[in-house]
This record gives structure tokens, C-alpha cells and sequence, in this order.
């Protein structure tokens, strides 16, 4: 059995419900609308987010959720989505998974507006049911991916970014994010303070961990497969990269940020700066950074009980860091 299924069998009855529940969380009496979020609906990934909401809520709860649970699931999705679709525009990429986006099948005004559309229905479905607590955590989650890329975007045009700024834009960009839905599983269920910070914590380390294992394919090892280089050819700082700029000689310095400003498009070149990382430990270095985040994840999980629902976030913190794309 794949992990991903092994993952998801405490909650599948859950995410075949939940499936219905988002679809016709999407509802508009505009064709057009319906037409391009059925679209969306169809083209869905693994479902990492909803799966996090699932198995918190139901560990904190002894295996029970209410209405409230699959709300927090779908506000979570949709306005994730509609951060998705604006993210294509922004990047004018014309896939998303494999599939056509949206603004390449229908044009960016029209992407923009589905986008707002989907964060409205959101903010809608957590008002409609007086779940502001809820709706607070997905909200702070949103400001916080877009300081994120707006950090990156400020720090990416000089080459000199620390690792402590480093961890910041990935904790804002992409561990926010997973953070909202391990909060959003505990406060769903009404799990104490305490314990929806603890799940809150949990997310962001899993998210770190899993950005930097993003960060590693791009020089690719043996169980990964073949280096791709494209974090270098869009000139991304990624962790093995800044952990090399900040521990070599100003000439092998000079020569890197040469190489990934100036020289990102030529192949040769590229390869030369990957094996360079490599031979500086640039990889070590980012991997076990990647476990010891892991494991913290790991021990916050230890403090509950045993349960169906921990082995499987359990299952989930292993597969994020051993994937192979």
C-alpha cells in the first residue's frame, strides 16, 4: 500500500465527506464559475492540508469531529486555492500539477476574480457559522504567506541572504500554511490553548522540514534522482546554497553569485555550482538541518497518547522528508 493511502485510513469515510462538503462549498449561481471550480475541484493533489485538519481533530477528540471540523477543512482549501490561483498569475506559469491553470485556459483577469471569489466564500463559510476562531487562524496564516514572498521577493535581488532570514521566508511561505491546518484541527474540536499552539508549532516544524527536502531536490542524490537545477536557474536561495556562500573563501564566494546571477541559464555552469554545494557540504548540512526539524515534530507528536490518528501523523512527518518528489 502506498503511504499516502496508509496515511489517510483513519479518515477516509472523513475525506470522501469532505470531498462533497468543498464541492459545493464552491457554489456560485454564476456557469462560468461553476464551470472553472468544478475544473479546480477535479485537478486536486494528495490533499497534504485537509489530511492535517483530520487526524489533529480526531486525535484530540477520541476519533469523533463535528461540522465544525470539515469548515475548518474547506475554509483552508479555498482560500488556499484562491492564494494558488492569484500565485499562477502573479508567476504567469500555465501549469499547475501537470493541468492547464486557470489563467492560461481562461485568461488572468478572469483567474484573479475566481481567486477572490474563492477567498470571499471562505471568509463567508467561517461567518456564516460564527466560527471567528477559526477564520482568525486562517486570516493570520494568509497575512504571513504574503509577507513571506514579499521577504523573498525584497531579499532574492541581492545574493547575501543570512540563513536566519532564510528560515524566516520559508516559515512565513510555506509552513504557515501547514501550521493554520494543525491549529485548525485542535480549535476545531475545541482542544485547549495550549494544545491548538503545541499543533501549531507541530505544522511549522513539518512545513520547514519539508520546504528544505524541496531545497534538496533541486541537486538531486542518488535516492532522489537526477539534480534538476532550477531553484538556481530562477535564482533562489535555498539552504544548501547559503550554507556554502557562508562558509568558503571570498574568491569561491565571488565566483558563486557570479555563476547563479549571470550564468544561471548555461548548463555547464550550473552543474559546476551543484557539484560545488555538494563538495562544501552544502547537502549534508541541509539534511541534517531537515531531520533535526523532523524530529522536534516527532517529540511534540510523543506527548499524546497512542492512537490510529498519531501513527498515522506520525507516517505523515517520515513520508514529508522521504518522498521522492
Amino acid at each position: 500500500m502506498k503511504v499516502v493511502a496508509q496515511i489517510k485510513l483513519p479518515i477516509e469515510e472523513e475525506m470522501e465527506l469532505f470531498e462533497k462538503k468543498f464541492s459545493s462549498s464552491m457554489s456560485s449561481k454564476v456557469s462560468l464559475l461553476n464551470r472553472i471550480t468544478h475544473y479546480v475541484v477535479n485537478r486536486k493533489g494528495k490533499q497534504m492540508r485537509p489530511m492535517f485538519v483530520f487526524l489533529i481533530a480526531k486525535m484530540h477528540h477520541n476519533g469523533a469531529i463535528n461540522e465544525r471540523t470539515y469548515r475548518g477543512a474547506s475554509v483552508i482549501e479555498l482560500i488556499h486555492t484562491a492564494t494558488l490561483v492569484h500565485d499562477d498569475v502573479v508567476d504567469d506559469s500555465d501549469r499547475r500539477r501537470g493541468f492547464f491553470s486557470i489563467n492560461a485556459l481562461w485568461k488572468n483577469k478572469i483567474a484573479v476574480l475566481v481567486g477572490d471569489f474563492l477567498l470571499s466564500k471562505g471568509l463567508l463559510l467561517s461567518i456564516d457559522n460564527g466560527d471567528f476562531d477559526l477564520l482568525k487562524i486562517i486570516s493570520v496564516a494568509v497575512r504571513e504567506m504574503s509577507e513571506g514572498e514579499l521577504l523573498q521577493i525584497e531579499k532574492a535581488r541581492r545574493l547575501d541572504i543570512t540563513e536566519e532570514i532564510y528560515f524566516e521566508i520559508i516559515r512565513q511561505k510555506t509552513a504557515t500554511l501547514i501550521a493554520a491546518c494543525c491549529a485548525m484541527g485542535a480549535q476545531s474540536v475545541h482542544a485547549p490553548d495550549e494544545v491548538v499552539e503545541q499543533m501549531r508549532e507541530f505544522g511549522e516544524l513539518i512545513g520547514i522540514a519539508f520546504q528544505i527536502k524541496d531545497d534538496l531536490f533541486d541537486y538531486g542524490t542518488d535516492s532522489i534522482g537526477k539534480p534538476t537545477g532550477i531553484d538556481i536557474k530562477e535564482q533562489k536561495m535555498t539552504l544548501p546554497l547559503i550554507y556554502t556562500l557562508n562558509n568558503v573563501t571570498d574568491k569561491e564566494k565571488r565566483w558563486l553569485i557570479n555563476s547563479v546571477k549571470n550564468h544561471n541559464t548555461d548548463k555547464k555552469r550550473v552543474k559546476e555550482v551543484i557539484n560545488f554545494v555538494k563538495n562544501k557540504g552544502g547537502l549534508e548540512y541541509a539534511v541534517e538541518q531537515m531531520k533535526d526539524y523532523q524530529q522536534k515534530a516527532l517529540s511534540i507528536l510523543k506527548k499524546f497518547p497512542t492512537s490510529p490518528y498519531r501513527a498515522s501523523l506520525e507516517l505523515m512527518v517520515n513520508y514529508v522528508i522521504e518522498r521522492k518528489k
